[in-house]
Formats: structure tokens, sequence, C-alpha cells
């Protein structure tokens, strides 16, 4: 009777976890539900197996998890129980080299954080870079992860409004880039401050605005990022400078706001974006000759995407190794598809420009997915299927949540929930782009001058064109 049990007990162990090897990621959660009650008497008998010092059990068990880990990872459902059993199995291992395994996984399916590998950075005229094992936790897993995919479905419903007819003049979006901006402001501290050029949406976004007030710019409305006076290039926040829309325009002026930091012996950073197709302007060498000269806390950033508008990188430069534009400017080149590659990158960079030693030259190597600007279909000078290859092998959310799910940092389900609630805001703020209150003709006049003095017709003392000083009066006054 005692072995007639015992092959019993491992058959009903055997056979949940024989069906759930078979199991493919995408059905894992609904057949998980159906499986528990199974999967609760397999606790049982698994108590009666620790009891009897089954070793068979347990190492099967050992070897569902090996090969499944992965997909269990996809059920808290299945964590829960699993988690029980291996507690219980833990204590029948004698041996450290079972032993710990199991209780590694046990650690592993219930995970806070995980560590990951970058690229190898690529370094000019230092003799150490940023550290390639990056860590990350949940919660920083999950904030990058809805940052990201909150610019990419922010800048396709920009798209969607210029299509539309409801945004003026230019539009140039960000999407494909989003580790870049995202990884940067992870590391960035208060008081470091971030200029670029006009393809600025996701970093206003990260500045501190809503989605609901980035899409309201760019559709002029009361309700916009600066009262939609700026528009698609033109928008700011707490320490960032804004979009630019001059080429190059913005390296001195963010060799400027590194002079006052240095000036006001500040411990901060300015970093200076700019695209490939502006590393061959004049201003940035002379801006990085001032910065070197005056050991300046600016990190020359250069996103690579690989076009200056229509233009290849191979076809306008002589050199397309940008991290050693700087020539006598130290500096290293990072994959900017990487969210947590790039938070490594600048952190380190901070810790440089900190200790006193100047500015450094940095390369992301991203992709831009549409064209130039919304006016460029993006297909004449590169062809679909390259657009379509990098989004297939190097795209940045796809490839982070990869990543995290894999570890066991979150399921795909808390994923979903967060997909779900990042549509309805961008669905929300589309919808005040259309109807909120459009900036009247008496915004015009404000915030010209910072101390605006009230404009007269010439020759009269009683019309009054200008009725408020700055662009915050009129806005109280024309919101009532």
């Amino acid at each position: 009777p005692i072995v007639i049990f015992s092959i019993f007990q491992r058959a009903v162990f055997t056979t949940p976890v024989a069906i759930l090897c078979l199991i493919s990621r995408n059905s894992i959660h609904r057949l998980s539900l159906m499986l528990r009650p199974s999967l609760d008497h397999s606790l049982v008998v698994s108590k009666n197996c620790v009891k009897l010092q089954d070793k068979f059990a347990a190492h099967t068990l050992w070897t569902f998890v090996e090969r499944s880990g992965r997909h269990i990872r996809q059920s808290r459902t299945l964590q829960s129980i699993l988690i029980k059993m291996m507690n219980m199995f833990s204590n029948i291992f004698k041996g450290p080299t079972v032993h710990s395994p199991v209780v590694a996984m046990s650690a592993r399916l219930a995970s806070t954080e995980a560590t990951f590998q970058a690229k190898p950075f690529k370094l000019h005229k230092l003799d150490s870079g940023p550290e390639v094992n990056m860590h990350v936790t949940k919660e920083d897993a999950l904030r990058y992860y809805t940052q990201m995919q909150t610019i990419r479905r922010m800048e396709t419903a920009a798209g969607n409004l210029y299509k539309e007819k409801k945004v003026r003049g230019f539009c140039h979006l960000y999407s494909g880039q989003e580790a870049c901006a995202v990884g940067m402001k992870a590391a960035m501290e208060p008081g470091d401050a971030a200029i670029t050029a006009y393809r600025c949406h996701g970093w206003t976004y990260l500045s501190g605005s809503s989605v609901a007030k980035v899409l309201c710019e760019l559709t002029g409305r009361l309700t916009g990022n600066v009262y939609g006076k700026g528009g698609s290039m033109h928008m700011y926040g707490e320490n960032f400078y804004g979009g630019n829309g001059i080429v190059g325009a913005q390296q001195p002026l963010g060799t400027g706001i590194a002079f006052a930091m240095k000036y006001k012996k500040q411990k901060n950073v300015c970093i200076t974006l700019f695209g490939d197709g502006a590393t061959n302007q004049g201003q940035l060498y002379e801006s990085m000759n001032m910065a070197k000269l005056w050991e300046l806390p600016v990190l020359y950033v250069c996103e690579n995407n690989g076009y200056g508008m229509g233009t290849s990188a191979a076809r306008s430069s002589a050199s397309t190794d940008y991290y050693t534009r700087g020539d006598y400017v130290p500096g290293f080149w990072v994959d900017g598809m990487d969210v947590l590659a790039v938070r490594e990158a600048i952190r380190w960079a901070k810790e440089w420009c900190n200790a006193g030693k100047g500015p450094l030259m940095i390369e992301m190597a991203t992709y831009r997915y549409g064209g130039h600007s919304m006016s460029d279909p993006g297909t004449s000078y590169r062809t679909r299927e390259e657009i379509q290859e990098v989004r297939k092998t190097r795209d940045p959310i796809t490839g982070f949540k990869d990543k995290i799910v894999t570890a066991g940092l979150v399921t795909e389900d808390e994923l979903k929930e967060v997909d779900k609630e990042i549509r309805k805001e961008v669905d929300a703020a589309v919808k005040q782009a259309h109807t909120d209150k459009e900036s009247p003709v008496e915004m015009l006049l404000t915030d010209i001058y910072f101390n605006t003095p009230a404009q007269y017709v010439r020759c009269t003392t009683e019309n009054v064109l200008q009725q408020y000083v700055t662009s915050e009066d009129a806005f109280k006054a024309l919101s009532k």
C-alpha cells in the first residue's frame, strides 16, 4: 500500500507539471486559473512528499521550474503556489549544490530587483567608463516602461493630430528614441538642466508637463505648455530650456547654462542634446573649446539616429564616430536603445563633471521611426524593410519589456494594466487638444519682455492695446 500510494502521489504531482511545461507564454495566465485546483492539491501532496523525504518529487518540481520559470513569471497565481512548494522542498536537500539553486529560483520568482548587462561602451581618451552591469528595481522598471510607452503613444497621437490638420507648422516626432530621454532623465538630479533641438515633446512630458499640456500646445490651446504660443518646437519645463528651432543653436546655449552652474558653484550638469546632423556645425566646436578651457560641467550628447533630415550619417560626415569629435574633449559611445545603459552612462558622466574634470562628448546610437518631420515620409532615403528590422530587433520599449518580464520583475498582466491606463490618458488628452479654448489675440504681446509696459496707440490716451502683462495674467482672466 505504501508503494502504491507513493506512485499515486507522484502521478498527481507530475501531471500538472507536465501540462504546464507545454503551456505557451500567451495562455499561461488563463490556464493557470484552470489548473489552480490541481496545483493546490499538488501543494498538499508536496507536504506528504516532504514528510517522506521524497527527493523524486522535489527534483520533478525543480526540473519544472528550471524549464518553465520564464512562463511561471507571467502569473502571480502560479508564483505564489510554486514558491511555497520550493520553500518546502528546499529543506529536503542537504548538499549546497542543489539547495542553493532552489532558493535562488525562489528568490527570482518573487524578485524586486534585477541585474542586466549593457553593450560595451566605446571610449575616447578615457581609461575607464560606465559600469556594464546595471541594476534596476521593480519600481524603477515600471516607471521607465510607463514613461517610454507614454511618449510613444503621445507621439502617435501628435502625428494623427497633424494629419487632421489640427497642428500648424512643423512637427518632429521622437518615436524610436524614447530610451534616450527616459534614461537621461532617470540619471538627472534636482538642479540639473537639459536643452535640446526641435524634437522636444518627450522631454517636455518628462519635465513635468502632462500629455494634455503637450498635445494642447501643438493645437494652439490656452491650456498648452506655453499657452499655445510655442507649438511643436518651443516647449519648456523646470530646468528644461526647450526646444530650439535652429539646427545646433542649443549647443552654445547649453554651454552658457553650464557656465552659470560653475559660476554659482552648483554641483550640477547641463545635458546639451543635438542630432548627428548638427555635429558638423561650427558652433559645436566653438562651444567645446570654451567648455574644455574652463572645465565646464556640460555633457554634449549626440543622439545619432542615423539620418540628418534625409541624408545618412555616412554621406554627410567624414567620421561617424561622433563620440571622438571633441578631440581633446573625452567621450564615449552608448547604446541609445537601452534605457538602463543610457541611465548608467549619464550617472557616470555626472560624477566626472562633479569631480571638476570638465565636459564630455557622448554618442547615443538610436533610431527614429518616422521621417525628419511630418512632411517627410521617411522612405525615400531608406527602405521600409530597414525600419521594420529595427522595430523587430532593437525597439527600446519591447526590448526593455522582454528583459523585465523574463527577469521576473513584472508580469505581462501588470504591463497590460499600465498600457490600458496610458491609452486612457492619451485619449483624454486628444479630446482636450480638440476642444479646449484656443489662445486669443490678446496673448500675442505677452511675455515679449520681462517687464512689459502698457502699450498705447500713438497720439492717443485711451485705447490700450495690451491688456495683460504676462501670459499667466491673460490665462487667469480668460479662463474664468
